[in-house]
């Protein structure tokens, strides 16, 4: 089950890293979008690439993605392809490799399928529904990932350029738990979680949407994590407001759940 979707959407990515490498090494320029966020070509080259290649082959499927209009007719379709081009354009922007692909499945509002690729990294990280969570390094076999079983000394990652003082205050507050604090860009943070690199991640703010979760969400499920609000509830996709508003959390385990 999902396993045409989880192919194309691999190659979906691979084709996009391929031109947004292209772009972060001969230059660009940066725009400023109205919510004051930044955006480049590798940006809008990489969504038309995605979009096109799934769309051929999946012609019914909609599609939500960060640099489309948003056409909310997908909120009458089952299968809507949830898509970040460049995850982190502000990582993308300093050069510092941290910064990733986001493309995902959501069906009946649940996740399905999801991949992570990190370009400047040529890793890829990607799962679907009860088939467990890979990594690859490309070029060598994926390696089947699980989140770690660890309740004590743990490690938490932080955003490179979003740490607010809530975030700053849940580690002061659990400083008995969470001995590590390291930064780690985009959708990486989740993954590394899921490839059992550290145990917790924490965003307060509402700023995040589908597109920046959804793919990273189905990995650490499917790793063994959980990926919910900060209040436990359970994160669905395909809504009319893609807000996370209420943020979330990424732990390893139920016991580091901490209020």
């Amino acid at each position: 089950m999902w396993e045409k979707e989880l192919q194309e959407a691999i190659k979906a990515g691979l084709i996009a890293k391929d031109k947004i490498m292209e772009i972060y090494k001969h230059g660009f320029d940066v725009e400023i979008k109205e919510d004051n966020s930044p955006v480049t070509i590798a940006d809008k080259t990489a969504d038309k690439i995605i979009r096109e290649h799934l769309h051929k082959v999946f012609p019914t499927h909609a599609f939500l993605t960060e640099e489309s209009e948003d056409d909310l007719d997908r909120l009458n379709n089952d299968y809507v392809w949830i898509v970040d081009p460049v995850d982190g354009t502000k990582d993308f922007v300093a050069k510092d490799g941290q910064f990733t692909t986001n493309i995902a499945l959501a069906y009946k509002h649940k996740l399905v399928v999801g991949v992570v690729v990190a370009p400047a990294l040529d890793e890829l990280y990607f799962a679907s529904e009860n088939n467990g969570a890979y990594y690859q390094k490309l070029g060598e076999n994926p390696i089947r990932i699980h989140v770690n079983d660890k309740t004590e000394d743990l490690t938490m990652l932080t955003s490179v350029f979003h740490f607010t003082k809530d975030e700053e205050a849940f580690i002061e507050k659990h400083s008995d738990k969470i001995k590590h604090v390291m930064k780690r860009g985009s959708s990486l943070k989740p993954c590394a979680i899921a490839h059992g690199l550290a145990e917790i991640t924490l965003r307060s703010s509402p700023n995040t949407k589908e597109w920046d979760t959804a793919a990273c969400q189905i990995v650490v499920t499917e790793a063994g994590g959980i990926f919910v609000e900060p209040s436990g509830k359970e994160i669905t996709y395909n809504r009319e407001d893609v807000y996370n508003r209420n943020g979330y959390i990424v732990i390893n385990r139920k016991e580091n759940l901490f209020k």
